[in-house]
Formats: structure tokens, C-alpha cells, sequence
């Protein structure tokens, strides 16, 4: 919100039909940079290696990247790949790495690389457990070749932005031995009920994360060898490897127990204001104003509220919470918070500050955020009076309300139509209300290869181990982030050894006594610092095999202590 005049009326929301399936815009911007397409087999191998390998070629002609394609696994050396912003296992099958190259590619990961799997790289290398976290999930059984439809989740993904909610295609549809969700971000998932042969039920199809300091995504499809001629699937492969290379930006934390304010409805929602928004395939766009659509069906407390949103050029919009159910848009305005979308501005009114009150991390937000023309993902946290805001998964603001006239206790959000000549467009608003209403948030605590901090055999003695351990949902995994700065479980909390500071010194439960061992901040890089050491929750030997011992280490940010907390 930027100047909005008192001046209002009664506009409905205007409804249009729209299907989105055209190609999305080409990449020329990107900076220049190489991959390496890497298509090796030691099982089955498929006929469309060669049209895949040329599909990426023609995508890099066309969008500033470099292919270097190769069967030789002598190019897994770590001075060779250091030159690659990405690497493509592309129809890869079997065991194809020696442990040598193995570790090379886990290094090339751990300092930043991407990774981009397609389609029977879940097929590939059984027996090593980092490229097990890092492709998501292994193949488990196929049947036919037939068409299906894929239902599509995150339509801000590069990778999936240009899809409709629902992508009818034929491929050949994997199953897999675990389901991704509880650790990466599922971009799309397969229905089931619209063929044979599928056995998860909840089936996702193609998905990407963060990991151990890289990214990785992926797809099931390009088994066949007009995959790589279909318009929709060569844009979805083009946006997997400009996420993996690090050039567009996505929100790809894993994301559970979200309910849908927005998607193809404006059920629940209110005009305030001149204005509207324009409603065209799962799109809202901004027109007019300046007004608000506010959600009118409910008032909220303490949630994560996620919503993705994209500027045409320069425009403006926001995002406000905290405020009382209104027809006035001036009511959201003088009694709750504006969560800005604007290009430019001064500091404390443009993207990602709190509009008037404080602006965003300049360093943090700039490198997170995607041009207009591309669409990015907020996510507002408010537990209390405390906001803390995250774009494409990278935290950028953290804002504590102090203003008597103000509270983040209970409010109504809202999407601002600015003016003529701002078009902001959003999509997929959801929210997930945390237990309980309060400040709290109660669940898993994880870090490396998205494994959870574990209270070792569900111990609840003092001086019990703690761990990391492959998430069960068991009661040894389910902490309580306090609003003291402890970490609880099991009644107790997490200490650091005889309230030590050296390096090394492990982390136990223990009874919860208020002391400095037991303190525990997040920072803005994912790090969990104990103030009175000044030191950070550490996986030991940066090994995320179940049973390492957490302790605390000198802070670095590496990816052995970068945790998400519930």
C-alpha cells in the first residue's frame, strides 16, 4: 500500500475462464552459465537419451546455458564439475558412480550445486544413501505406458507456473518405495483415478528441495520420446534446471497441513474499496483502485500464511494482516500491517518491508527474489505479535509489533489493489493455523537429508543422547518451540553438556532449569544459535547417518546446521 485515497465502493470480483498451457517466457536474461548432462546406464536403457540430451541443448541455445553431455563418470571429479551450475541425471539407471566420484558429487552439492533428476534417476544408485535424499525417492514399479492426469500443486515453480491446475499427458507413470512429501516440495502429483496401476494414493510426480547446501528437483516424466518435443514439458524441464542452476528462486520447503484460502474461488472473500481483481484461471490480478480484497470468512490468530505472487513491471500491491473486519479499506490500513510488493520505493516501502515500519533485509531479499515477470512465494509467520516473513523460503524480515493501536494477535488478511497501472497478479493463498492459537508451535525439528532431531530410543532420563534420526513421527521427535528459547521434548529440553562452550561439547535432554544451556535462537540463515556459547546446533562430522551426535560448533551456516523448525 503506498498513498491510498479514502475513497471506496462496492466492486465485485470480475470471473473469467482462461486456460494457461502456453510455453513460458524464454530464460535469454539468465546470466551465462554450463551444465553437465549426464546420461549413463547400467540397466535398462531408454531410446529417448538422445532426444532428451538434444531438448537440453535447444533449451540452452535458447536460455544463455551451455550443455555438456557425457556417459564418461570420469567427469565427476571435483575440479571438473566446480565449472557446472548444474548437473542433469538424465534417464540415468543402476549403480554408475565409484565411491570416489560419489563423494566429488556430494561435495560439488554441499558447496551450493544443483541437482536435476528425470525420470528413472530414481532408478539409479540404491546402495548410496546421499543421492537417496537428494533424488527424493526411488523407483519401486511402473505399469504401461498410458495417458493420465497430472494434478498440478505449486504454480509459482518455474518448473510448473506455466501448467494448468490439471495436465493431461501420456508418459510412463512411476511408482515410488516412499513418498517425497514430508521432505521436499510436491510441484505435482498424479490422479490416480485417471489411470492404472498407480499404488500410493497420494502420488506425487515431481517435486524439489533444498539439500545440504544445493538444490534439487525432479521429474517422473521422459520416459518417452515425445516427451522431449511437447511445448509444456520441455518449459518444465527448463524450469527445473534454472532452479538447480541457482538462476530463478522457489520456495521448495516441504509443505503439509495447509488449508486453501484461494485457488479457483473467491468464496469467503470481500471487496473493500474501489477497484477489483480480475479472476482468470486460478489467477487473481489487481485492477484498479485503490481498494482491498479481504478474506471476510474468518479472523485469525497465530498461522503461516503462504501466497504467491507475481509484479508485471513496476507495480505495487501488498499484503495486510491484524486488522478488524471493515468495508473501509482504511481500516487496514491505520490497525494492521501491510506486507509490501512494490519494485522500488524507499527502503521501508518496497518489497518485503513492513510498509512505514521496517524495512526488509536489502542483502537477504535482493538475493531471494525473482524479477517481474516471474513469480515468487511469501510466506508471513505470525506467532504472537511477532511476524517474521520469508520469500521463496529465505527469511527477509522479522518484526515485532510494540504500537498499542496495532495487535498480530487476531485479524483478517488482505490483497491490495493499488491503482490503475499496478497489475499484481496471486495465487494458491493458504494458510495453517498453529496449535493451539498461541506462540508455541509444536512438531518435527530437520536438518541434514531431512532427517529430525531425535531424542535417542525415546529416552526421557537426563543426559539422554540427542540425534539425528530418519523422521518417524514418534513422541522422540515432536518438539515444542517455546516462547523462553527452549526446545522441548518428552517433558524436557534441549542442553548443552554442563552448560560447556567449547567446541564439540554434545547436546542432551535434561530437566528444564531456565539456564543458558537450554536457550536456543534461530537465525535468519537457518542456524539454531546458543547465546551463551555463541555457538550453533551442529550434526557432528557433517554425517547425516541415524545416530550422529548433535553438538554445538563455531557457526558456519553449512548445511549440517541448518534446521526447520515447526
Amino acid at each position: 500500500m503506498s498513498r491510498l485515497r479514502q475513497a471506496f465502493a462496492a466492486v465485485a470480483v470480475t470471473a473469467a475462464t482462461v486456460l494457461a498451457l502456453s510455453p513460458a517466457t524464454a530464460s535469454a536474461d539468465d546470466p551465462a552459465y554450463k551444465v553437465l548432462v549426464f546420461s549413463k546406464t547400467a540397466g535398462f536403457r531408454h531410446s529417448s537419451i538422445p532426444n532428451g540430451i538434444q531438448a537440453l541443448r535447444d533449451l540452452g541455445a535458447d536460455n544463455n546455458f551451455t550443455v555438456d553431455a557425457t556417459e564418461d563418470a570420469a567427469a565427476f571429479s571435483g575440479t571438473n564439475l566446480a565449472q557446472y551450475r548444474a548437473v542433469v541425471f538424465l534417464l540415468t539407471t543402476g549403480d554408475v558412480l565409484d565411491d570416489g566420484q560419489q563423494a566429488a558429487f556430494e561435495s560439488y552439492v554441499r558447496a551450493g550445486g544443483g541437482y536435476v533428476g528425470v525420470h528413472s534417476a530414481s532408478d539409479t544408485e540404491y546402495q548410496w544413501p546421499f543421492y537417496g535424499g537428494l533424488v527424493g525417492g526411488y523407483f519401486h514399479s511402473h505399469p504401461a505406458i498410458q495417458q493420465a492426469t497430472v494434478r498440478v500443486e505449486d504454480r509459482a515453480h518455474a518448473s510448473s507456473a506455466h501448467l494448468g491446475n490439471d495436465w493431461v499427458r501420456t508418459d510412463e507413470w512411476y511408482n515410488f518405495q516412499t513418498n517425497p512429501r514430508s521432505t521436499a516440495r510436491v510441484l505435482a502429483r498424479l490422479d490416480e483415478s485417471t489411470y492404472s496401476g498407480g499404488n500410493m494414493g497420494d502420488h506425487p510426480i515431481a517435486w524439489c528441495q533444498p539439500y545440504e547446501g544445493g538444490r534439487s528437483w525432479y521429474t517422473a516424466g521422459g520416459h518417452t520420446e515425445g516427451s522431449y518435443t511437447e511445448p509444456a514439458f520441455r518449459t518444465h524441464l527448463l524450469g527445473g534446471v534454472r532452479y538447480a542452476a541457482g538462476v530463478t528462486k522457489a520456495d521448495c520447503r516441504a509443505e503439509t497441513g495447509y488449508t486453501t484460502l484461494f485457488g479457483n474461488s473467491t468464496t469467503g472473500w470481500s471487496q473493500a474499496g474501489p477497484g477489483s481483481f480480475a479472476l482468470a484461471d486460478g489467477t487473481l490480478t489487481s485492477q484498479g483502485g485503490m481498494g482491498m480484497l479481504w478474506y471476510s470468512a474468518k479472523e485469525f490468530g497465530a498461522y503461516s500464511l503462504k501466497l504467491d505472487w507475481r509484479m508485471a513491471g513496476d507495480d505495487n500491491s501488498g499484503v495486510f494482516i491484524g486488522f478488524p473486519p471493515s468495508d473501509d479499506p482504511w481500516s487496514a490500513v491505520n490497525n494492521g500491517y501491510e506486507i509490501q510488493i512494490d519494485a522500488t520505493d524507499a527502503a521501508d516501502r518496497t518489497t518485503g518491508a513492513v510498509y512505514g515500519f521496517q524495512s526488509a533485509d536489502i542483502a537477504a531479499r535482493d538475493g531471494a527474489l525473482n524479477p517481474p515477470g516471474e513469480w515468487n512465494t511469501y510466506e508471513l509467520l505470525v506467532e504472537g505479535e511477532r511476524l517474521q516473513l520469508f520469500l521463496n523460503g529465505v527469511k527477509i524480515n522479522d518484526f515485532t509489533n510494540t504500537d498499542p493501536a496495532r495487535s498480530l494477535l487476531q485479524g483478517h488478511i488482505g490483497l491490495q489493489n493499488h491503482g490503475d497501472g499496478d497489475e499484481v497478479s496471486f495465487r494458491n493463498v493458504r494458510i495453517k493455523e498453529l496449535s493451539g492459537g498461541g506462540d508455541e508451535r509444536v512438531g518435527q525439528i530437520t536438518g541434514l537429508a531431512g532427517k529430525c532431531v531425535d531424542v535417542d530410543n525415546s529416552g526421557t532420563a537426563d543426559g539422554t543422547k540427542i540425534q539425528l534420526w530418519t523422521c518417524n513421527g514418534t513422541g522422540a521427535q515432536r518438539w515444542t518451540v517455546g516462547t523462553d528459547g527452549t526446545l522441548r521434548a518428552l517433558g524436557k529440553c534441549l542442553d548443552v553438556q554442563s552448560s560447556g562452550t567449547a567446541n564439540g561439547t554434545i547436546t542432551w535432554l535434561w530437566t528444564c532449569n531456565g539456564t543458558g544451556a537450554q536457550h536456543w535462537v534461530e537465525q535468519g540463515d537457518g542456524t539454531l544459535r546458543n547465546p551463551q556459547s555463541g555457538r550453533c546446533l551442529d550434526a557432528a562430522g557433517n554425517s547425516s547417518a541415524d545416530g550422529t551426535q548433535l553438538h554445538i560448533w563455531d557457526c558456519l551456516a553449512s548445511a549440517n546446521q541448518r534446521w526447520v523448525l515447526p
